[in-house]
């Protein structure tokens, strides 16, 4: 049977070398897309990788929005079944310019694409695949204070949906602050993917752990790539793309361990949904 794989977000940095990292784990009658916003570049980095040596599956490239919802949708539907789908895209932040002012683009794509991706792809992921979100070791609870806890903790993906257009509402009614939401976005947004990665896997958990299907979320650690770049002066224990991808696609191909069912996992190991702490 042919197996699809699917990498959101997959023209540079993390995505496209989870993109590399299928192509050379899965099989020749095996199709690895590779998605993105820009056609040219999705294109151009679809023919790298199937150019690559170590390339096994075929590579194709699909233009992609993930923040359309209904682009999603269709493409889900397009395909029918998937055996592995890691949603990957991030909206562009800059330490320079007011966080309110990137509010939109980042929470449409990181938080709306999440949300899509798991609406429709959950629905056609056939029995022992892997539907898994890259968040950051920033989405565990604690990292909230305790206050908005009850907005995320055993929410459903609508409550969680709606506790992410609350929040903007307050960033651009200037209220954000005093309803104790932190001021850096990259914060409440990893905990609402992973708050909705939770909601997902608590809705099929016993038929998912039945069959070996995996809905989980994945904390790559530090990654040297573009987006990351602006936001960190010391770069000397960052790992390339290629080691990060390695990490996230043990996890897809490994036999799966129910204990990381429905959690946050780094390296292997599960973070705890309420450690953390508040930033300063």
């Amino acid at each position: 049977m042919t197996r699809i794989a699917l990498v959101t977000g997959a023209n540079q940095g993390l995505g496209f070398a989870l993109v590399r990292g299928l192509a050379a784990r899965l099989a020749p009658e095996d199709v690895v897309l590779l998605t993105g916003r820009d056609a040219g570049r999705v294109a151009a980095a679809a023919t790298r990788v199937a150019d690559d040596p170590a390339t096994r599956s075929r590579v194709e490239g699909r233009v992609l929005d993930v923040s359309d919802a209904g682009a999603v949708a269709r493409l889900a539907d397009e395909l029918g079944a998937v055996d592995i789908v890691l949603s990957n895209a991030i909206g562009p932040l800059q330490p320079d310019r007011p966080q309110a002012e990137q509010a939109d683009v980042f929470l449409d794509v990181a938080n709306g694409g999440t949300h899509a991706v798991l609406r429709s792809f959950g629905p056609v992921l056939r029995p022992g695949g892997r539907l898994i979100v890259v968040a950051s070791s920033l989405g565990t609870l604690g990292h909230l204070p305790e206050a908005l806890w009850p907005r995320f903790d055993g929410a459903g993906l609508d409550d969680v949906e709606k506790a992410v257009e609350d929040w903007r509402s307050a960033i651009h009614d200037g209220t954000a602050q005093e309803q104790g939401w932190p001021e850096w976005i990259n914060v409440p947004s990893k905990v609402a993917q992973v708050a909705a990665v939770r909601a997902v896997a608590a809705g099929r958990r016993e038929p998912d752990l039945a069959d070996g299907t995996l809905v989980a979320a994945v904390c790559p650690g530090l990654v040297d790539t573009r987006a990351s770049r602006p936001w960190f002066s010391d770069f000397s224990r960052a790992q390339t793309p290629d080691q990060a991808a390695r990490a996230v696609l043990d996890l897809v191909f490994a036999d799966l361990d129910p204990a990381t069912y429905g959690e946050l996992v780094r390296f292997g190991r599960v973070l705890p949904w309420h450690s953390g702490a508040p930033a300063a």
